[in-house]
């Protein structure tokens, strides 16, 4: 039970932090050893926080097991103390505390530096692959670039290509004087772009294109055609990626470093503190295993998650004290090991007490005594039952169909709950040097994760249902309850309709639940997250973008554009041709409006000129 709670919860997380390497991967050329490394370098940094949480969820269900089958009592009237079930467990958790070390002292640091310098090495040789279709490129310095269409291979080859300089005047050098304010452009036919990494920027070899240059005064106007023409295009170095201060220094040399530096002792005091979590959890959980009598998995489960969240929010407050300078860094960080530690040594001390009490029990029946409370007094009338194994959901015909789909969505709001819980934890403390390093008020960190929650619920929904269908089938299973059924002429097939209706329109909702609500949250959240980190906010749409590629593959220009009032000011108009793209009108104007009546832009104090043919 251990290792499947460890492996289900790493497995979690890692699907969390895997996100953040797909787009990179995906607009990059990397190869199949180089991603399988990257998603291995993933899993250290996961574990010191898998495996504590894992160990946990085995105890709880392993000694819970044992008591409700009263075993634990058979090994009381047998004369051996309940303590005596605490050795094994706790070599288990020493083993799982070592592994938990390797991964935090070592595998971590080694992991972390690894990760960047890979990222690093893929954004330095990723050139071309930045270049998207039909959009309009800025990320050269004074060019823009447009390319109607990219084809793959391994010479990336572009058609349809428009190139923008819009160098200030005063920069420009040129053996033609030029006096005009407007862009330089120039259009082609095809171009194959090869990348030169080391001097950081794309060589274009162009075919079948013209360039225009147009003057201070509309009868100066520049027009040439070329066969071929090469032109390199200068990209903006990929600014280098790095992680969080001392997150990649090995443990050795960071020893020496904490002595200057709070962060460098936060950061040291944290990967010896963590491998502990093991072996205090263990501590906690033994008595609370041993003394349950009534929960099965889904309640082990729950206590787990409870206190792994307990631990985890405490070490992420005192962790941010630290950081302010109000506790030392060896105190914060190790103050929930100790806290931790003496309530299980309270607990453990209480085991061969008479009337020792069943936290897990209780905990239910409060539960249990809830909701029947709430049943009775929507129903207006006194409840009927005293378990939630009897309050059953009423939403199929059969009897049957209710006991499994009530039991189905149990579980599923379980494990939905848990691993958004734990991505939630796992994201504030990977975040909480940047909250504490750029001021950001807590209100506002609450509001990140609040917008952040929909896109967790929709990642972790269809792992959830998968876990609940297999913890729903097997309980079933182990109770004979399937045999039993199929005695009474219920086949699996049959068993298994309410739970695929269900799963159907678990999919329909999480379609709507995306398209008209997860998007725009997203948005919110990655705004609030640069934040965090202390990037400038990006926008999205881009309203202000000066380009525009409109009806009858016509290029807009414009130096600004008031949207109420229908109004553009500096405005250049490209009028191209569709199959060679070479320029056969430019349109010039100091003001454009939109005039309703004509469904149309109106220029005003400008020139046109139409370009048939040119002369080389």
């Amino acid at each position: 039970a251990a290792m499947l709670g460890a492996l289900l919860f790493t497995f979690v997380l890692f699907l969390q932090r895997l996100g953040q390497l797909f787009e990179l991967l995906v607009r990059s050329s990397a190869g199949a050893g180089t991603v399988a490394r990257l998603f291995a370098l993933i899993l250290p940094p996961v574990l010191p926080f898998a495996l504590p949480v894992g160990v946990l969820v085995g105890i709880l269900v392993g000694l819970g097991r044992m008591s409700s089958d009263g075993e634990i009592t058979a090994i009381r009237s047998a004369g051996i103390p309940s303590a005596r079930v605490a050795r094994p467990v706790l070599a288990l958790a020493v083993l799982a505390m070592t592994a938990t070390a390797a991964a935090s002292l070592w595998l971590t640091p080694w992991s972390i530096r690894e990760t960047y310098r890979i990222i690093n090495r893929l954004a330095a040789e990723q050139l071309t692959a930045e270049i998207q279709a039909r959009v309009f490129e800025e990320q050269f310095p004074n060019t823009i670039l447009y390319v109607g269409d990219v084809v793959p291979g391994p010479v990336v080859r572009w058609r349809r290509i428009f190139l923008a300089d819009v160098t200030p005047l005063w920069l420009r050098r040129t053996e033609v004087r030029e006096t005009g304010e407007g862009p330089r452009i120039t259009t082609a036919r095809e171009a194959t772009a090869v990348p030169d990494v080391r001097n950081g920027r794309i060589q274009l070899s162009m075919t079948d294109g013209s360039s225009h240059r147009p003057g201070k005064r509309p009868e100066e106007y520049y027009n040439s055609a070329f066969p071929r023409m090469e032109q390199a295009l200068t990209a903006q170095p990929p600014g280098e990626r790095r992680a969080k201060p001392f997150r990649e220094t090995d443990t050795g040399p960071l020893f020496g470093l904490a002595a200057g530096s709070v962060d460098a002792r936060i950061e040291l005091h944290q990967r010896l503190a963590l491998p502990f979590a093991c072996l205090v959890l263990a501590l906690v959980g033994i008595p609370l295993g041993v003394s349950t009598r009534k929960a099965g998995k889904s309640a082990a489960l729950a206590l787990a998650v409870l206190l792994a969240f307990l631990y985890y929010m405490g070490l992420i407050s005192l962790i941010g004290l630290a950081r302010e300078g109000t506790l030392q860094a060896a105190v914060a960080i190790w103050t929930p090991n100790v806290l931790f530690a003496l309530a299980g040594c309270l607990l453990l001390g209480r085991l061969e007490r008479p009337g020792d009490t069943d936290v897990v029990a209780r905990m239910r029946g409060w539960l249990t005594a809830i909701v029947l409370r709430a049943r009775a007094r929507w129903r207006r009338k006194p409840p009927e039952a005293n378990s939630l194994a009897t309050a059953r959901l009423p939403l199929l015909p059969q009897v049957i169909d209710t006991y499994v789909l009530s039991s189905f969505l149990a579980y599923f709001a379980l494990f939905l709950v848990s691993f958004v819980l734990m991505i939630h934890v796992f994201t504030f403390f990977e975040l909480l040097g940047d909250i504490i390093k750029n001021r950001i008020a807590m209100a506002r960190v609450f509001q990140y994760h609040v917008f952040l929650t929909p896109k967790l619920l929709y990642d972790a929904a269809p792992m959830s249902a998968m876990v609940a269908v297999l913890v729903t089938f097997g309980i079933l299973t182990k109770h004979n309850e399937v045999i039993a059924m199929r005695a009474c002429g219920v086949s699996l097939h049959r068993l298994a309709v309410p739970v695929v209706l269900s799963s159907a329109l678990l999919s329909a909702l999480l379609f709507g639940f995306d398209h008209y609500y997860v998007a725009g949250a997203n948005r919110r959240q990655d705004a609030i997250r640069n934040e965090i980190k202390g990037r400038p906010a990006q926008t999205y749409l881009r309203p202000q973008q000066p380009w525009i590629f409109g009806q009858g593959s016509r290029i807009y220009y414009y130096k600004y554009f008031d949207a109420s009032q229908g109004v553009m000011a500096g405005v250049s108009v490209f009028v191209l041709d569709p199959e060679s793209f070479r320029l056969r009108q430019h349109i010039s104007a100091e003001r454009a409006r939109w005039a309703p009546s004509l469904k149309t832009w109106v220029f005003e104090n400008g020139w046109s000129r139409d370009i048939n043919g040119i002369q080389e």
